[in-house]
């Protein structure tokens, strides 16, 4: 008999055919509230998972008696518990690399769109509200030749700083545990601490993983350190980011603008400050929300889940 495992997100029909070789696959496209306490009555003698934002714990893992892998199709694992995955010997994985360009466009398109005011003045247009003498209205501020003050120099941010270097001539700061002697050498990329990026940088990236060190990273203390001309792009998780202060920090003044894909509570709430400023971008969660990206996620994901399940070693085992 084949091993039982679910999939708990949307996936290419490629995806679910490869899985169908080597598995009885339950396949939920998404997990709504009607369809939950099925998910939870074949969750009993299931040996895999794969899917993306499902908190797993270790209130989940007694109702998963039968569990043996977890994969995650996402680059991030803040939702896996993995103290109790390891407790109790099972193998989680994620799907790292193959997003890396992908991300790395939208946070460029952030940052362009944030200092040219794309979106803003996109709707100001389309409702009828260009007129003439509008141009110095309009301005933004130069992408080129500016200052790119990235923390978290991993494989997304590494590419982050390789089109700001190549496609926008930019200098390169950056915030790391460690120095990347790689995008120093071929980025002109140069550490530094995380107080002189931030006063430095014209653009603040933001793209650690959430961590409990990394939660609320940025803060009041941290937006003071920013220069009033500068933009702060977060793209990694909404948490890494004290919410209020950046708020409050848009609403004074104290920076320019942001440009966000990730929020601390998601979908955002209606009544979210940020949705009612013109100096804000905002992206529901996209950043490797490509078809092209996504089937590699999946691919990916299903090749760990197939590995695991074999007895072979993971790709993408999380350590």
């Amino acid at each position: 008999m084949k091993p039982k495992i679910i999939v708990y997100k949307k996936v290419d029909k490629k995806v679910i055919n490869l899985l169908n070789e080597y598995f009885k696959v339950i396949y939920f496209e998404k997990l709504y509230h009607q369809s939950y306490p099925q998910f939870l009555e074949e969750l009993k003698d299931a040996q895999g998972i794969m899917g993306s934002g499902l908190k797993v714990d270790s209130e989940f893992l007694n109702l998963a008696p039968q569990l043996k892998i977890v994969c995650n199709t996402s680059v991030g694992y803040d939702n896996l518990d993995l103290p109790a995955l390891a407790d109790r010997g099972i193998m989680a994985t994620n799907t790292p690399e193959v997003l890396n360009d992908t991300v790395a466009d939208t946070i460029m398109g952030l940052i362009l769109s944030t200092a040219r005011r794309i979106p803003e003045l996109d709707h100001l247009v389309k409702t009828g509200q260009w007129e003439t003498g509008l141009e110095e209205k309009a301005f933004g501020v130069d992408v080129h030749h500016k200052v790119l003050g990235i923390i978290g120099m991993g494989g997304i941010g590494s590419e982050v700083a390789k089109r700001a270097h190549f496609g926008f001539d930019m200098e390169i700061l950056y915030h790391n545990r460690s120095q990347n002697q790689e995008v120093e050498q071929k980025f002109g990329a140069t550490y530094c601490s995380m107080e002189d990026l931030l006063q430095k940088s014209d653009f603040v990236c933001l793209m650690t993983p959430l961590t409990p060190q990394t939660e609320k990273l940025m803060g009041t203390r941290e937006f003071e350190f920013m220069k009033e001309s500068s933009i702060f792009i977060n793209a990694s998780r909404g948490k890494t980011v004290d919410e209020e202060a950046m708020i409050h920090a848009l609403q004074t003044g104290k920076i320019l603008g942001a440009g966000l894909d990730v929020f601390v509570q998601e979908p955002v709430m209606k009544d979210n400050p940020l949705l009612f400023m013109k100096n804000v971008v905002t992206l529901p969660h996209i950043g490797s929300a490509t078809y092209e990206t996504r089937f590699k996620m999946a691919m990916l994901a299903a090749t760990n889940l197939i590995a695991g399940l074999q007895g072979k070693l993971p790709p993408n085992l999380i350590k």
